[in-house]
């Protein structure tokens, strides 16, 4: 869905977040992830290297500050793909971010789509469908919550919340630089709706 959305909005750019489990097959290094291991993740943390980190699954993976300052410095949005615990971190440092979570359409689809993936092993898969449920329950911190259902649905969804919030932004910088005091209106939490399911 991200690449997908990154093609779309050029004002878009993606943090490669760091990460300490072995690639994928078909992932490339500092394309998909920086791979890394855990003393060098160790490190970088003991620097403050990173925006956010959290374990999951038993891998450490961290956003680096670096890019996310280089990213901004070139006039460009941030994205990032994080966990709950990421997205909640990065909320709490930066309450403008908007956070989006995608869900899949059912706990057995989600099941199904780990499991046809085939790019974890049994006892992965097996922790992730155990933490879903807490993770479910985590996304009303999130400012939109969008249904994977149909991937190119949700991939419309998707583009459509990241334009309006572009829209949003230039609006707050005019408001900004012709001294309006009144405070911008906040996104509305957008609802997954039938027509996009």
């Amino acid at each position: 869905m991200v690449a997908q959305a990154l093609k779309a909005l050029p004002h878009l750019r993606k943090v490669t977040t760091y990460t300490t489990r072995p690639p994928r097959p078909g992932e490339q290094k500092c394309r998909d992830y920086h791979f890394v291991s855990s003393e060098q993740f160790e490190e970088m943390k003991k620097r403050g290297a990173f925006l956010e980190w959290a374990v999951v699954y038993g891998h450490s993976y961290g956003s680096p500050i670096a890019e996310v300052e280089r990213i901004r410095d070139d006039g460009k949005d941030v994205v990032l793909v994080l966990d709950v615990q990421g997205a909640s971190a990065v909320k709490k440092k930066f309450p403008e971010a908007i956070l989006i979570f995608v869900e899949p359409p059912s706990p057995q689809e989600l099941e199904r789509r780990l499991r046809e993936r085939g790019t974890d092993s049994p006892s992965a898969i097996e922790q992730r469908i155990a933490t879903a449920p807490s993770e479910m329950a985590q996304k009303q911190i999130f400012d939109f919550v969008i249904v994977n259902d149909q991937l190119d649905q949700a991939v419309h969804q998707l583009i459509r919340i990241l334009k309006r919030a572009q829209t949003e932004a230039g609006e707050v910088a005019r408001s900004s630089r012709s001294g309006e005091t009144d405070p911008p209106h906040r996104l509305p939490r957008l609802a997954n709706r039938p027509e996009d399911a």
